[in-house]
C-alpha cells in the first residue's frame, strides 16, 4: 500500500515537470535564458581624465649596480616633466565680513570709472594701461579677474604664469595669470581682500614691466556717490 502511494506521488510529479517543461518550451524561455547568459554586460563609460602638461623631457641616468658601474659606459632613459604654476603659500589671518556688502548703483560706478580713465590719461602712453571696474564675482565669492583678451594676446606672456601687481605703496602680490583663460586666478584673492576692493571700484593697470602691474585704485562711495581716491596727487 505505502508503495503504490509513493509510485502514484512520482508519477503525478514526473506528469508536472514534463508539463511545465513543455510550458518553458511554448514561450521560448531556455532560448531566453541562454541569451541572457552569454549577453555581454554593458561597459562603464571610462572617466575623463585631465592630463597634466608636459613642461620638457630630460636624460636621467638609469640606477645600475655597484658591481656594474665602471665597467660600461653609463645608460640613459628619457623621462617627461610636468609642471603646474603654483604660488607659495602664505600665511594670513585677515578675513572679510560680507554680510553687509553694498552693490554699486549704475551712476556711481560710472563717476568712479571716469576717474580712473582720468589717472590713465595722466600716465601719459609710455607703458600700457587698461580700466577694469570691480563686479561682485571680482572681489567676493569667486574672485576671479578676467582680463581683456586682446591686451593679453598683444601684451603678456604667451603661457601661464605668475604677474606682480604692485600698488602705489611699492608693496608687491604675486598674481597667477592663466593664458588661455586670460584672467588672474590665485592670489588675486589675497590682493582684493588686503585692498578692501568693493563691487564698482576702478582700477587702473599699467604694464611697467613684462609681468608686472602698477596697479592704481579709484575707490567708490555709495552713500554719497563720490570717490575716496587713491594717488589723487597724480591728477593735480
Amino acid at each position: 500500500m505505502v508503495m503504490s502511494k509513493a509510485n502514484k506521488y512520482e508519477a503525478i510529479r514526473e506528469q508536472r515537470l514534463e508539463e511545465n517543461k513543455k510550458r518553458m518550451e511554448e514561450l521560448h524561455l531556455p532560448l531566453l535564458s541562454q541569451a541572457l547568459k552569454n549577453a555581454s554586460s554593458p561597459k562603464p563609460s571610462p572617466m575623463k581624465t585631465t592630463k597634466p602638461r608636459i613642461v620638457r623631457t630630460e636624460l636621467v641616468p638609469v640606477r645600475r649596480s655597484l658591481r656594474f658601474s665602471n665597467k660600461s659606459a653609463a645608460q640613459f632613459k628619457e623621462i617627461t616633466v610636468y609642471d603646474r604654476v603654483q604660488l607659495p603659500r602664505r600665511i594670513t589671518h585677515r578675513t572679510r565680513d560680507f554680510s553687509d556688502r553694498v552693490y554699486a548703483s549704475d551712476e556711481a560706478r560710472e563717476i568712479a570709472r571716469k576717474k580712473a580713465e582720468e589717472i590713465e590719461s595722466a600716465l601719459g602712453s609710455d607703458h600700457p594701461t587698461f580700466v577694469r571696474s570691480m563686479l561682485p564675482s571680482h572681489v567676493s565669492g569667486g574672485f576671479w579677474l578676467g582680463l581683456y583678451s586682446d591686451f593679453c594676446r598683444r601684451r603678456l606672456p604667451r603661457n601661464d604664469g605668475v604677474v606682480s601687481l604692485v600698488d602705489e605703496q611699492g608693496e608687491e602680490w604675486p598674481v597667477i595669470y592663466l593664458y588661455r583663460k586670460t584672467g588672474l586666478s590665485g592670489g588675486w584673492k589675497k590682493f582684493a581682500v588686503d585692498h578692501n576692493l568693493v563691487d564698482g571700484d576702478a582700477l587702473v593697470f599699467q604694464l611697467i614691466k613684462p609681468t608686472v602691474f602698477k596697479v592704481f585704485i579709484v575707490r567708490v562711495d555709495e552713500r554719497a556717490n563720490e570717490m575716496i581716491k587713491v594717488g589723487e596727487s597724480m591728477l593735480h
